[in-house]
């Protein structure tokens, strides 16, 4: 992995958990993140400040033995066992429904990990009685509140989703709530014990929901015209929340957002608006100073008489009240951001005004006719006269180089597979988006064929599926997965990669961690 991560490999999840145990009860300061998987930890730390393998002992010294120790917090979840492959599980492990349901239900689980969605945590116990396979065919949609089983694990769905675990029965609990604190209601660590009831408890509240909304309405605002793609807040994300199940996600290209939060003279974590390649017209209400960066080239801007003129991105542009504004779409790159001197007044969810496409968080996208309102406060900070691109914006059909770091599963790889994803050129796909570039080439071939256990991901990482088409993982990309990763991204071309648009071309650049420098 890259420096700044490293991923510790465990025998057995009663290790992982003893280690993550450990951890929680004796924590490190260096540590910024520990992600748990069925038979990892990965670690984040801060790669100038921290000695990795000093760090390493550490975390090992504090890993308490396996089945030592009480329990952790035990939440008792009330169940209908009324699942559609209730039967199925009967038969796969040669037994009564009510045999199932008693083994379910006398169980005492514990919370190994969490991913696939936030509020997922994915449980596990010492009975091996309990172990089906996966279905042969996932479900498109399985509903909320769905328990369910595979492999060594159960685990309850937060949220509507597909999915492709045993489905044995029911509940009306509230796996994920962002009014709530923590959202999630079960975390590592804790202890889950099932029980079976007829029907819910009518008194129950309903499940929440989990949209953000704008925050009251001051005097000036910008009103969306036009938007053929969609427009979505963001920030810098949300940090620390994986063990939620919850990724970073905020701003694709982190030094755009960066960029012009600070040409207005924002803080540079205030939410701004990213804008897909395509035109975004917006109308102005109050004198308002803006600043557009990323991939933007032309800015039009209409008075109230309609009178015109052209701006320029990457400097601060004076607003009226009246104004249409139209960011046309980039030739070169994928995404533009808008900031507003003051902010956007969004509220936020989790502590980030940012959308999470995959996670569904935050404020929906913007619609034709919403209004985006902009607090009237004193702003300390000066505006900056301009700014300059980070790098050059990449476009369609031109080859980039991207530095990776190799690992941590090239072994799972044939040595050619590995030489083939570093010499071959692969080209973007039209179904990449803000969670993962796909990407086209000839197919890696595995040396393993086992099926690799959960384990955590960083956004960068490159990931291959069965059918050998890599995924580089973005920043709304799954806190867990499945699949292996061959190699993960440079930090510092994070903002780059998003920028790389479908039918662009892309060669790896195998780089050694001790390099300091790199592409940009």
């Amino acid at each position: 992995m890259r420096p700044g991560a490293f991923l510790i490999e465990f025998d057995t999840l009663d290790e992982v958990m003893a280690a993550s145990m450990g951890l929680a009860e004796q924590p490190i300061d260096e540590i910024k993140e520990m992600v748990p998987g069925a038979r990892t930890l990965l670690v984040r730390h801060d790669p100038h400040e921290t000695n990795p393998e000093q760090l390493l002992r550490e975390i090992l010294a504090r890993s308490r033995a396996a089945d030592s120790g009480a329990p952790g917090t035990v939440v008792e979840i009330p169940v209908v066992y009324d699942g559609e492959d209730l039967g199925d599980v009967a038969d796969i492990l040669e037994c009564s429904i009510d045999e199932v349901i008693r083994r379910h239900t006398e169980t005492l689980f514990s919370v190994a990990f969490t991913g696939f969605a936030p509020g997922f945590a994915y449980l596990a116990s010492k009975d091996s009685t309990l172990r089906v396979p996966r279905r042969s065919s996932p479900r498109t949609v399985v509903p909320q509140g769905s328990v369910a089983l595979a492999g060594e694990f159960t685990g309850v769905y937060p949220k509507a989703s597909p999915g492709g675990w045993q489905l044995i029965g029911r509940t009306d609990i509230a796996m994920f709530d962002i009014n709530r604190e923590p959202a999630a209601l079960l975390r590592p660590g804790m202890s889950v014990r099932f029980r079976r009831v007829e029907n819910f408890d009518a008194k129950r509240p309903a499940q929440p929901v989990q949209k953000a909304t704008t925050a009251p309405a001051s005097s000036q605002w910008i009103e969306v015209v036009s938007s053929p793609l969609p427009v979505m807040a963001q920030d810098l994300g949300r940090p620390g929340l994986a063990p939620q199940g919850i990724s970073l996600s905020g701003a694709s290209d982190r030094s755009s957002l960066i960029a012009a939060n600070r040409i207005v003279g924002n803080d540079r974590d205030a939410a701004a608006l990213e804008i897909p390649p395509a035109p975004f017209t917006f109308r102005v209400k109050g004198n308002l100073v803006a600043a557009v960066t990323g991939a933007a080239e032309g800015i039009l801007v209409r008075d109230a008489d309609g009178d015109a003129v052209r701006l320029a991105p990457w400097t601060p542009l004076a607003l009226n009240d009246g104004d249409t504004v139209t960011i046309e779409a980039p030739r070169r790159g994928v995404r533009s951001y808008l900031a507003i001197r003051g902010g956007f007044d969004i509220k936020p969810v989790l502590g980030s005004s940012s959308t999470d496409t995959l996670a569904q968080l935050g404020p929906a996208p913007l619609q034709v006719g919403n209004q985006v309102f902009v607090p009237e406060r004193d702003t300390k900070i000066a505006v900056q006269p301009s700014a300059e691109p980070p790098f050059a914006m990449p476009a369609t059909g031109e080859t980039v180089e991207l530095d990776v770091y190799l690992g941590p599963r090239n072994d799972w790889f044939t040595d050619e597979a590995v030489k083939f994803f570093l010499t071959q050129e692969w080209t973007v796909g039209q179904q990449s988006n803000r969670v993962g570039m796909r990407l086209a080439g000839e197919p890696l071939e595995r040396k393993l064929r086992d099926e690799l256990p959960s384990e955590a991901t960083l956004s960068g990482a490159i990931q291959v599926p069965a059918n050998g088409q890599p995924v580089l993982f973005l920043t709304d990309h799954p806190v867990t997965g499945g699949y292996p990763v061959i190699a993960t991204l440079r930090e510092e071309q994070l903002s780059y990669a998003s920028q790389i648009p479908a039918g662009a071309r892309i060669r790896f650049h195998a780089i050694e961690t001790t390099r300091k420098g790199g592409r940009p």
